[in-house]
């Protein structure tokens, strides 16, 4: 008989939806423009942090969190495709793991370019003064470009979540709000992060948006 078990802890929950709010405002604010891209920045700062918090939190943090919990190596994530893996995955499945890690590389290269970006008019990253003009455009161009792969990987993201949700009848939507899923055994429990792993995630992150706000 399965019971409900927390899988997600506060932080990966917390995390995900601001990240999730961060991204639709940054994009909101860049289609709208004008004044508009100062916030657009300083969301960006913000979102600097978070990513910070996420690759901390990715080996010191929770059980369910941490990398090596879910990275899986080619031949397991191939089984899995054949459905010849039984292994049933209350965190993340070998093919989720790669939406996972490819979203936080794309919203990392995001934010490295957006720091030493322009939009030729009036707004620039805090760090464009130490580049040249040129180069400053063409990191630009480049954040352009990323931000519509990052598009492409959160459709994916979205329809596979859907997929499970529908499809496979796995309430992986109800656990990002409240943590838990069903599971057959409490071998399955999660291991929490101390304290002092918090703190020291939380403190580094916010140094981090700190900073950026501080030069920008």
């Amino acid at each position: 008989m399965k019971q409900e078990i927390k899988v997600w802890d506060i932080w990966i929950r917390l995390f995900h939806w601001m990240l999730v709010s961060l991204i639709l405002f940054s994009w909101l604010s860049a289609e709208l423009g004008g004044n508009w891209m100062i916030w657009h920045t300083q969301a960006g700062f913000i979102t600097a942090g978070l990513i910070v918090f996420r690759i901390l939190w990715g080996f010191m943090g929770s059980s369910r969190a941490r990398f090596k919990s879910f990275v899986r190596g080619p031949k397991i994530v191939a089984e899995y495709l054949r459905d010849s893996d039984k292994k049933t995955y209350l965190g993340h499945n070998p093919l989720g793991a790669f939406g996972v890690l490819g979203l936080i590389v794309l919203v990392s290269l995001q934010v490295i370019t957006g720091l030493f970006s322009n939009d030729d008019i009036f707004i620039e990253g805090p760090l464009a003064q130490f580049i040249s003009y040129d180069t400053s455009l063409a990191i630009t161009d480049a954040h352009e470009l990323i931000f519509k792969l990052l598009m492409i990987n959160i459709a994916i993201h979205v329809s596979a979540v859907i997929f499970y949700q529908r499809i496979k009848k796995q309430p992986l939507i109800q656990a990002m709000f409240h943590g838990r899923k069903p599971a057959s055994n409490s071998a399955d429990l999660t291991q929490f992060a101390t304290t002092a792993s918090i703190l020291t995630a939380l403190a580094i992150a916010a140094g981090v948006s700190v900073w950026l706000f501080s030069i920008g």
